[in-house]
């Protein structure tokens, strides 16, 4: 089972992939792990993104497709995986269909966690407001304005697949407002229906 999980920071990605890797014994392969594994291991790529990286750059595209290569040969990926974070754009979209054809590999679904927006800001906020009562530290990713920027760059940047994949019709939208449970037996009949299909 290949899967990509899409969404706007908050959506509940990371909660929904941490399930499926349990239920489905698959790994979720997030780009940002996989460039901090590939640069310790001091592979070809991590070494070329860590060149990228020391300099305070962003890794190109064809850098983080390369992480994803070589990743998805590996032996714990050969029933699956699942993707968070990426592709992010529609080059990234265009090389992981390439990639997946080269290997003789489909998609089986890409599942986008649609959220109220607006009501996200609002959770962060009194996320942020509740720490700060109680007394503890306020996680970065807590601060409104932090929120507010990744959110931006979501919309601007990443939202872009999400018609590429509708269009390819791989698309199914989740409602990511309802209970966890309740958004994890969605996707888990989609996923179900993929593999019927």
């Amino acid at each position: 089972m290949r899967l990509i999980l899409v969404g706007p920071p908050g959506a509940g990605k990371g909660t929904q992939a941490a399930r499926l890797v349990a239920n489905h014994n698959i790994p979720q392969l997030s780009t940002g792990d996989m460039l901090r594994a590939a640069v310790a291991a001091e592979t070809p790529i991590g070494l070329k993104a860590k060149a990228v990286m020391d300099a305070g750059g962003l890794v190109s595209d064809e850098i983080v497709v390369g992480i994803i290569r070589d990743r998805i040969k590996e032996p714990d990926a050969k029933n699956g995986f699942i993707l968070d974070g990426f592709p992010r754009t529609i080059a990234q979209a265009d090389a992981l269909a390439d990639m997946l054809k080269d290997n003789g590999l489909e998609l089986d679904a890409v599942i986008e966690l649609r959220v109220d927006q607006t009501k996200l800001v609002d959770r962060i906020i009194n996320r942020a407001a509740e720490a700060k009562a109680a007394g503890q530290p306020v996680r970065k990713d807590d601060d409104p304005e932090v929120f507010k920027d990744r959110l931006s760059a979501y919309n601007r940047d990443t939202a872009v697949v999400i018609p590429y994949y509708e269009k390819a019709g791989l698309l199914t939208v989740v409602d990511g407002m309802q209970s966890i449970d309740a958004v994890s037996a969605e996707i888990e009949a989609v996923l179900k229906q993929s593999q019927e299909a």
